[in-house]
């Protein structure tokens, strides 16, 4: 049999060729780790959906947060779940509300850790949808002015990055207006720019406690069945003044990861949501995969599509196997 010049074999056939050639990297430090907030002391209850991952009170963040720090993960992002609810969210742009009284306490006891403020409303509001409603339907332009004084609340707290994840029309420039108008313009805006209207949200909603109480959110987010539309969102949102463009869900959308990464020179997240970590936690459970390399080598494609970032709840357990290997 005659073979080719090349043959591929040749550079696999070790650990050494195989690392000398590897394209694809991961880091802690391109990690993102979500914490969901409560209020309350001494509170670090997990998320039965989400195996590993708690809900935490103020007093617990320093710990968790000093642990990714030692772990190589030099960025958290926040999610507050507020003592009340109304229909306007008012809570989510409160003085002392949860994630400002959250963010002090970070930047207070680990200044060095970067935080990275969740912008929106579903949290805080008593309907769950993500903003104002009128006439039981929810109000873009409305909506627009509480996201702003909840990013400037975050900012005013201390948050080195805000991240609106709402979906209004609008929300960056608004945002945007509303730091450089009171002097926060090193504040970056990193913009959900293209969330999907995905089934994979379920253990966030039970997590953050934020399901819509009626209907669904497809009249703002994303439809599931469309790739060209999420080239105008981020443009939009690239024009309005974004700093780095989130694409979310991550595994099921890798092909708009891509799609942004070759459209956009900014830097590009991908947020490997509730239900994506949900499915490797149950199938692992059950022994029907080896958890920690489906964990990683799912990390390894939302890298490969062209994601710089990733906002995960693997974080710290990929970390942790990264550290191992040194």
């Amino acid at each position: 049999m005659v073979f080719p010049e090349y043959r591929p074999r040749r550079l696999r056939k070790n650990s050494a060729f195989r690392a000398l050639i590897s394209e694809t990297h991961l880091r802690p430090d391109q990690f993102v780790f979500p914490l969901f907030v409560v209020p309350g002391k001494k509170i670090r209850q997990e998320i039965p959906s989400m195996p590993g991952i708690f809900r935490l009170s103020v007093d617990q963040l320093a710990a968790e947060a000093r642990e990714c720090l030692k772990l190589g993960i030099r960025a958290v992002i926040l999610f507050g779940l507020p003592e009340k609810k109304d229909g306007v969210g008012s809570g989510a742009h409160a003085k002392n509300g949860i994630i400002q009284l959250a963010i002090r306490e970070l930047k207070n006891t680990v200044p060095e850790l970067l935080v990275i403020t969740d912008v929106c409303l579903c949290e805080y509001t008593d309907h769950g949808h993500c903003g104002c409603l009128i006439d039981n339907e929810v109000d873009n332009d409305a909506t627009l002015e509480i996201l702003a004084k909840t990013a400037l609340s975050h900012a005013e707290a201390g948050a080195d990055m805000v991240a609106p994840s709402d979906m209004m029309d609008g929300r960056v420039a608004e945002i945007r207006a509303a730091l450089d108008e009171n002097n926060f313009q090193e504040v970056p805006i990193m913009s959900y720019a293209v969330k999907y209207a995905s089934a994979f949200y379920g253990p966030f909603r039970d997590a953050a406690d934020c399901a819509p109480q009626f209907g669904d959110r497809k009249s703002y987010q994303m439809d599931p069945a469309n790739s060209r539309e999420a080239l105008r969102e981020a443009t939009l949102d690239v024009d309005e003044g974004a700093d780095i463009l989130i694409v979310k869900p991550a595994v099921a959308y890798v092909d708009i990861i891509s799609r942004l990464r070759e459209e956009f020179d900014l830097p590009v997240a991908a947020y490997h949501v509730s239900g994506e970590y949900a499915m490797i936690k149950a199938a692992a459970e059950r022994g029907w995969i080896d958890g920690d390399k489906v964990m990683e080598e799912t990390l390894l494609s939302i890298r490969r599509a062209g994601a710089d970032i990733i906002i995960t709840y693997c974080a710290k357990e990929m970390a942790k196997i990264l550290a191992e290997r040194r």
